[in-house]
């Protein structure tokens, strides 16, 4: 028999047009369509020892839900992938799936892997469309009679919360904003990660059971130790790394000077995009900086653009080789018609009569040696100081915990960066009793591994349970 010819082109996805979507604020991409869906699954070899799975950090049924798809058993698709994702329309979206799955795709050795990623996309969102009975929800749990607190209910919160639900225990999730999600509501724009879609995983998460107790900022409204005395048996620490990094340089303290995270949370959660509709003003300005070249440095520079700014630069002082930021997110970016300024950085922030920012002075680098981090280090050109006319800077330099917990929670270990120190396997922590995971435990990363750390942690704590 004939082998069959394999495609070793991936089927691309529908975008909006970059002039039109760099003034608004709906989804860019479209998602596949049912034919276009049943495609690309139909490129997957189903290989006997799928590697795939090896790169996923929740170990994701890959095979198992894309061959459901093509054959059009969406039921076993969905109940194939919730079987390890709590949270799959979200991973489906933001999730770096070239660094991971999909990197591991044999395909790959030879042409384009299997978009993983855009058919986990489209499996979860026919699960939020079109399912009615959850196939994940086991129905023969027994009650552990053991009750667990989650700290914070973005990403590791969610899945560990979720996967302890699923084990039987009572758990609570603690919530210090209004709304669940972390930074999947606060930090990521609704044109790359919908608000819709994040609440509809929040809402399956509390489906399975689980509680959530919103404007509790365990470290000032109770304690760790004062949930201990409620008689919950566990605790997860998963808080996030909400305290923004500077450049510390002269003028950052100038008016229309944001951090990325006070900018993004007011556009993405508190809705100032939507001013008036919404009592949540931004100053928008129409030339505007970032500092930073990960994908926040992409999400802030393209709200920039859908705020009505005119021109949007990103300053970065390496090549875009070195960039963190998906190569999606920065493509995207450029086709809006972000402005990037490689190899630059920062001297000082110039401000006018007002104390507002006016102008920012760099200077030009070149690349050295490489440094810790593996990348060349960034030197400085001599003579090379130049200014740029702005309105608004937004420095996007990367996030570090918080110290609230740690200060309020005696016997925690921390690390010299000021993270709680962890058993990465089991996310367990210094104090008995008590695990944490995502970036209050490794800084700030991605949301898949964040999902990894509480999937891990979720099933330490349950052997801890049993146990007592």
């Amino acid at each position: 028999m004939a082998k069959k010819e394999v495609n070793l082109n991936r089927v691309p996805v529908a975008k909006q047009d970059p002039e039109v979507r760099a003034r608004n604020f709906e989804e860019v991409s479209l998602g596949y369509t049912w034919d276009e869906a049943v495609e690309e699954a139909s490129r997957c070899l189903q290989c006997p020892k799928p590697v795939c799975k090896d790169g996923c950090p929740v170990n994701v049924q890959i095979p198992e839900f894309i061959k459901a798809l093509r054959e059009g058993d969406m039921a076993e698709a969905a109940r194939a992938l919730k079987d390890k994702n709590s949270l799959p329309a979200v991973c489906g979206r933001v999730c770096p799936q070239e660094e991971q799955c999909e990197v591991a795709c044999v395909l790959a050795r030879k042409g384009a892997p299997v978009a993983i990623g855009r058919l986990e996309r489209y499996v979860a969102d026919w699960a939020l469309n079109y399912s009615k009975d959850d196939d994940s929800v086991p129905d023969d749990v027994t009650p552990s009679g053991r009750r667990v607190a989650v700290v914070g209910a973005g990403p590791a919160g969610l899945t560990c919360a979720a996967d302890l639900a699923k084990m039987g225990h009572e758990v609570t999730l603690f919530e210090a904003l209004h709304t669940a999600g972390g930074v999947l509501k606060y930090g990521i724009p609704e044109f790359r990660l919908p608000k819709r879609i994040v609440q509809a995983e929040v809402d399956y998460v509390t489906s399975l059971g689980v509680a959530i107790e919103l404007n509790n900022v365990v470290g000032r409204t109770e304690t760790v130790d004062d949930l201990f005395e409620e008689g919950f048996d566990a605790v997860f620490l998963a808080p996030g790394a909400g305290a923004p990094m500077f450049l510390n340089i002269p003028g950052e303290n100038l008016n229309n000077v944001y951090s990325a995270n006070e900018f993004l949370t007011r556009v993405n959660l508190m809705k100032a995009y939507r001013f008036p509709e919404y009592d949540t003003p931004i100053r928008a300005g129409s030339r505007v900086a970032v500092v930073g070249g990960g994908n926040v440095a992409m999400d802030a520079s393209r709200c920039a653009l859908r705020l009505g700014a005119e021109k949007v630069y990103i300053i970065y002082r390496r090549s875009e080789h070195e960039m963190p930021a998906r190569e999606e997110e920065r493509e995207n970016a450029k086709e809006e018609g972000v402005i990037f300024k490689l190899l630059t950085n920062p001297r000082k922030f110039i401000g006018d009569e007002s104390a507002s920012v006016r102008a920012v002075e760099c200077y030009e680098m070149e690349l050295g040696e490489p440094d810790a981090s593996g990348r060349r280090r960034p030197i400085a050109k001599p003579d090379t100081a130049f200014e740029l006319e702005i309105d608004i800077a937004i420095i996007a330099l990367g996030t570090r915990p918080n110290p609230v917990i740690p200060s309020t929670t005696p016997g925690l270990e921390l690390t010299r960066e000021g993270t709680i120190a962890t058993d990465h396997k089991t996310g367990r922590t210094s104090r008995t009793g008590v695990w944490c995971g995502g970036d209050m435990a490794t800084g700030a990363a991605t949301v898949i591994s964040a999902m990894g750390a509480g999937k891990r942690a979720a099933a330490d704590i349950d052997a801890y349970l049993r146990a007592l």
